[in-house]
């Protein structure tokens, strides 16, 4: 009698789970339509960081240096005169490395012939009209390397803001249009991500900033991002 009461438990509690299983099995999972949108805001930048270089070679490694510190010394003080506050002015790299006489002798070894001094300085330039004046002046002064300028926005995370609204107006703009071709109704909006944006990147404008300095082209920046949405497809 116990087995069969045992028996019986069992078989009861298998039919409740089907029976609660049962409801979840019947309902069809809701169509979707994905999508995916861009957005691209573009600004005139209003900043611009270059780096600059003074290389400096003597026959020993102080004499090199103590050039160098005169020569970076001469183009810091120019660019503080300029207007560049000393939190805009970071040295980035400073070497001093041995310069090899690599010709032919008796003797196969290489020999040091001196020393060479490298002062590597990132400056932040605001006031971008003054930008080709400044480049002039630092070379005068004695910076004779110049390893690049990138232009960039003190802006940035406005203009990411308003690219995100973009993408977001045109991922849902291709939903409607999709859910209006295929003749269903548009649902709710079941999830939204955001993919790897472009950092501001220039984009093609040409347009010279002083004619009697070094000619400057600042174009614009754009900020790019790209999301996905999933809409669910109403009944």
């Amino acid at each position: 009698m116990e087995v069969q009461m045992r028996k019986f438990s069992i078989t009861v509690a298998i039919l409740a789970s089907l029976l609660v299983a049962q409801p979840s099995l019947a309902q069809p999972t809701a169509g979707q339509i994905n999508v995916s949108g861009q957005g691209e805001i573009a600004a005139v930048p209003d900043v611009a960081t270059i780096s600059l270089g003074v290389n400096t070679e003597a026959r020993n490694a102080a004499e090199a240096l103590k050039a160098n510190n005169k020569a970076t010394a001469a183009v810091l003080a120019l660019l503080v005169d300029q207007g560049i506050a000393a939190k805009d002015m970071q040295t980035s790299n400073l070497s001093l490395n041995p310069v090899w006489d690599r010709r032919k002798s008796n003797d196969s070894r290489p020999k040091i012939a001196g020393y060479q001094v490298n002062n590597t300085v990132s400056v932040r330039v605001r006031d971008l009209p003054k930008l080709g004046e400044i480049l002039d002046q630092v070379v005068s002064a004695g910076a004779n390397v110049f390893h690049g300028l990138q232009f960039g926005t003190t802006q940035t995370a406005d203009l990411r803001n308003q690219a995100r609204k973009a993408a977001v107006r045109d991922a849902r703009a291709k939903a409607e249009l999709y859910a209006d071709a295929a003749g269903v109704k548009l649902g709710r909006l079941i999830s939204l991500s955001e993919s790897s944006g472009h950092s501001p990147r220039p984009m093609m404008r040409m347009e010279a900033m002083a004619a009697d300095s070094v000619p400057i082209a600042t174009g614009e920046i754009g900020i790019n991002i790209n999301v996905n949405m999933v809409y669910e497809i109403a009944d």
